[in-house]
Formats: structure tokens, C-alpha cells, sequence
């Protein structure tokens, strides 16, 4: 049996695979025509973000059994086409939660106090301490986009700030920790809004140029879950109209993002699709990812 690891992941993963007699050849930073052109010698694939599995990647894998997704969201896997080929997909759905979980409360707090923007200013030498009064998120009203396994680990930890929490999901009747609510109520009543869904056709531009116009004025936006889910443009617009506060943004519609509108602007902190990237997160990931794939093969 044969493995192609064509992103990176943690090395207990690799060890794992090498355990159990499976070659792995580990080869990242493929296009997906490049990726096609070998798979053919490979029984499995492993991904994280960056590869694309392609309609043309799984028809050319004439041995391809599993499709590992070392990570949360599959739209980077054509899983209609892996379907129809009897080819599993697999994926790792607990093993990240937690760090993209307080990555959004690390923006929550940084879009709160402009900590970013603060240091970039003391580091300047300006000490301009009367121009950094911030907001406390305690009382204050978080809406989460998505309350699955991300946004409930965001739920408690924000519950536990004294914040009440409202939650929009059509999959999600009744939860625990959140108020159960339809999107416009979330929207309209939330101080910060914070999104833990797909990329689907459902959820593309969810936040668009209607949703925001029904927001508080002073919103601060934190987005760590897929790029396309805001509608970029209209959060540009948004944020030089004054509408939303602050962004805080990790995720773009189109990645890698080294040119962005919204990065000219001083209210938008932004980081490089760093959500599941601790050190935790990715070796639970990189060996749980591993066994999925090992005992598909095996």
C-alpha cells in the first residue's frame, strides 16, 4: 500500500502510516494537474487545505482507495465524483476545534481592545494611550454563525466572559449554551458576530450587502471559517461607512490572500488562514487523519 501526503502534517502521523507497512511519500505545494499526473501509484491521499482532489485528481487515481482530510471543512475534495468511484473520504472533524475555537476569541479580544493596531503605534514610538480606549466583552451580546463543534467551544469560552450568546443553525433545533434565534435577529442584535460554518452554496456570501445593513452600528466581525462566506466587497463597504467597527478576519475568498482591499484598511485585523495552526491541534490531526487512512487500507 502507498500514500501520498501531499500536505504537510505531523510527523506522529507519518509515523503511524510507516507502522502499519504503508510507503508514504510526502510531496506538497502540488497544482492539482501535478497531483493528477502521479496519483495514479498511490492507494490513498492525504490533504489539508491547499490541495485541491479534483474531478481530474480522483479519476486519475486508478488504484485510489481513501481520501484523508487532515482538517475540518471538504470542499477542497470532489466528493460527488469520490463517491461515485466507491473511493471513501475521510476527515477529522474534533481535532481542530479547540484552536480555531480560541483563535476567534483571541480576535474577539484583539477587535475589543485594537491590540494589533496598539502595538503597531507603541512599537512607532507615539504612546497614544487615549486613542486605545476599548470595549469589555463582558455583557456584551455575541451571535455565532454555525454552532456546531468550533462554535460551541467558542460558546462556552465566551459564556464563561459573562457574554450572552445567541446562535443561528438550520441544523441545530436547541443548544446548551446559546439562544437559538433566525439569522436576521442574530445579525440585528449581536455586538459581535462570529462565523463557524462551510463553504456551501447555502452559505457563500451569507453575510452580504443586506445582512449588513441590518447589523448595530459599532459590529465587530470575526470570521475563522471559510473565505466566501462574507461577501468581501460588502464588508469593505461596511467598515468605511462606519457600520462595523472592527473585522478580524482569517479566511478569503481567495487564498493565498497577498493582496486584499480590506487590508488597507486600519479597522480589519488579518492573519494568514492560521485557524487549526497550534501545535496541538495538528498532531491530533496529522495521527487521527493517519489512522482513518490506515484502517481504510488495512
Amino acid at each position: 500500500m502507498k500514500v501520498l501526503v501531499s500536505d504537510p502534517i505531523a510527523e506522529q502521523g507519518i509515523e503511524v502510516l510507516k507502522k502499519a507497512g504503508i510507503e508514504v511519500v510526502e510531496k506538497s505545494g502540488l497544482a492539482p494537474e501535478e497531483v493528477a499526473k502521479i496519483i495514479g501509484d498511490f492507494d490513498g491521499i492525504i490533504v489539508r487545505s491547499a490541495t485541491k482532489v479534483t474531478k481530474e485528481v480522483i479519476e486519475a487515481g486508478k488504484n485510489l482507495k481513501v481520501i484523508g482530510r487532515a482538517g475540518i471543512g471538504l470542499d477542497n475534495v470532489d466528493r460527488d465524483t469520490a463517491k461515485a468511484r466507491n473511493i471513501k473520504v475521510v476527515n477529522t472533524p474534533t481535532a481542530t476545534s479547540i484552536s480555531v475555537a480560541e483563535l476567534a476569541l483571541g480576535m474577539m479580544f484583539a477587535a475589543a481592545r485594537r491590540l494589533p493596531q496598539a502595538s503597531i503605534s507603541t512599537k512607532a514610538g507615539k504612546w497614544e494611550k487615549k486613542q486605545f480606549k476599548g470595549l469589555e466583552l463582558h455583557g456584551k451580546t455575541l451571535g455565532i454563525i454555525g454552532i456546531g463543534r468550533i462554535g460551541t467551544e467558542l460558546a462556552k469560552r465566551a459564556q464563561a466572559l459573562g457574554m450572552k450568546i445567541l446562535a443561528y443553525d438550520p441544523n441545530v433545533p436547541k443548544h446548551d449554551t446559546a439562544d437559538m434565534v433566525d439569522l436576521d435577529t442574530l445579525v440585528s442584535r449581536a455586538d459581535y458576530i462570529s462565523l463557524h460554518i462551510p463553504k456551501t452554496e447555502q452559505t457563500t456570501h451569507i453575510l452580504n450587502k443586506s445582512a449588513f445593513e441590518k447589523m448595530k452600528e459599532g459590529v465587530a466581525l470575526i470570521n475563522c471559517a471559510r473565505g466566501g462566506v462574507v461577501d468581501e466587497q460588502a464588508l469593505y463597504d461596511a467598515i468605511t461607512a462606519g457600520k462595523v467597527r472592527i473585522a478580524a478576519i482569517d479566511v478569503y475568498e481567495t487564498e493565498p490572500a497577498k493582496q486584499n482591499k480590506l487590508f488597507e484598511l486600519d479597522q480589519v485585523i488579518a492573519t494568514p488562514h492560521i485557524g487549526a495552526q497550534t501545535k496541538e491541534g495538528q498532531k491530533r490531526a496529522g495521527v487521527q487523519i493517519a489512522e482513518l487512512v490506515r484502517d481504510a487500507l488495512k
